[in-house]
């Protein structure tokens, strides 16, 4: 468990630079702890994680928490709460590096690799918090039907996805929120830019290609990937590009097609491409490469229709790797946001929201478990192991809860073999006491 022991003592490390609060008050519990509490809570995927933690200490004098985390004390959550609520986000951002080190590694380069071995990364805003009550000075603010004002969180979120391939890799979020000194609320097309000014130069070594919505397809965005010396696969719809497609009204299109048998049936994948076409109006718009996209089923009946510009060349060898690569960017939805939301992190749960970055803290906690959770998957033998033995995810972290719930393991070793042979080591048989 040489990769989880090394993520867990860096995030350690990070966590016990966190502002205290305390106002030089020698706390007895230390800055690290916090952290390191929040985030067990999300990578063991249990609300009641802490609490059953808490038990087991005051009956054993010692926990799963200590053992597994390497947390000294465990805090109450109002506690933790109220700990965290100084902790910018962006202190994180050492963790989510050595995800993205993680990635340069053989296991996820195969993986994930595409287009002669880039990396894909996905673009999305999302909410994750929302309430006509609540409200903190970096919430955005809508009026609804009823007249009441409602506040809400949301981030750009950035996600390593491949075709082919059903796991993803969430990178550090950038937070869509007021700017210091802005008057108009913040949008997911400055925090893209934000986010490559901040991250685009680390992630060289990936050799990145963004893939994002109609809504990044535009001048400014695209800009600053290329400027960054990375390219951009983006959905262009008609609709929003009324210079491009008439532009392209006029060109003459390359074309590609091919018959693919799904099962009983048959479809036709038909392409066409013309290079060098203007993104908008005027001398100074960036020129990119078009694509038009169809699938058509046995009877010729058009079942599926997108178009996607790109700065990468086009030809007809690898226009359907693009065209593939450029439809992954839906993998941010499915296998992201919904798995996010729905299956297990509960990222729209309110666990807290704090005066200043305690929502955006543990949204970002939440999301450094998931990466780390993809990563050990892919790269740790005893954790996969494990993980194969339960079958479904949900009965792996059912089981994970469990065991947790009654016996102090004295590692991740032996917490990780107990889960994958379904046996407890001699010396953990004894029960307990647990008041």
């Amino acid at each position: 468990m040489e990769i989880l022991s090394s993520l867990l003592s860096g995030l350690k490390a990070v966590c016990a630079a966190f502002p205290d609060p305390r106002k030089g008050r020698s706390g007895n519990i230390a800055m690290a702890d916090f952290g390191l509490s929040a985030f067990a809570m999300f990578f063991m995927q249990s609300a009641s994680f802490l609490s059953f933690q808490r038990k087991l200490e005051k009956g054993q004098g010692r926990s799963n928490c200590q053992t597994l985390f390497g947390i000294e004390k465990i805090p109450s959550d109002n506690y933790i709460r109220d700990m965290l609520d100084a902790a910018d986000p962006a202190l994180l951002a050492p963790c989510f590096a050595e995800t993205e080190r993680l990635l340069r590694e053989p296991p996820l380069r195969e993986a994930f690799g595409r287009l002669g071995g880039r990396t894909l990364v996905a673009l999305d805003g999302t909410e994750y918090f929302c309430s006509q009550r609540i409200a903190c000075p970096h919430c955005l603010t809508r009026k609804r039907s009823n007249g009441k004002t409602e506040s809400y969180h949301a981030m750009l979120a950035a996600t390593v996805v491949a075709p082919g391939h059903s796991k993803v890799i969430p990178l550090a979020p950038e937070f869509i929120a007021k700017q210091d000194g802005a008057e108009k609320q913040d949008c997911e097309r400055n925090a893209v830019k934000r986010w490559l000014g901040k991250h685009a130069a680390r992630l060289k070594p990936l050799r990145p290609v963004y893939l994002g919505d109609d809504l990044f397809a535009c001048q400014s965005v695209a800009t600053t990937v290329l400027e960054s010396g990375d390219d951009f696969i983006f959905t262009c719809k008609e609709s929003s590009h009324k210079a491009l497609y008439d532009f392209i009204d006029g060109a003459e299109l390359a074309r590609h097609e091919v018959r693919v048998r799904k099962g009983k049936t048959r479809e036709t994948h038909r392409y066409r491409f013309v290079d060098k076409v203007p993104l908008r109006d005027g001398k100074d718009a960036v020129e990119v490469n078009w694509i038009g996209f169809e699938i058509l089923d046995a009877k010729g009946v058009t079942k599926y229709r997108t178009a996607l510009v790109t700065s990468l060349p086009v030809t007809k060898a690898d226009v359907e790797e693009i065209v593939a690569c450029g439809r992954a960017r839906w993998k941010i939805e499915n296998e992201s946001f919904n798995v996010l939301k729905n299956n297990g992190y509960e990222l729209e749960h309110n666990f807290g929201h704090g005066e200043t970055f305690l929502a955006m803290t543990l949204a970002a906690l939440n999301m450094l478990a998931f990466a780390w959770h993809t990563a050990l998957d892919l790269m740790e033998p005893p954790w996969r192991r494990a993980r194969e033995a339960a079958e479904t995810r949900k009965g792996f972290f059912a089981d994970l809860a469990s065991l947790t719930t009654f016996v102090v393991f004295p590692g991740w070793p032996d917490l990780l073999q107990a889960l994958a042979t379904f046996t407890l080591p001699p010396g953990l048989l004894a029960t307990p006491k647990i008041e």
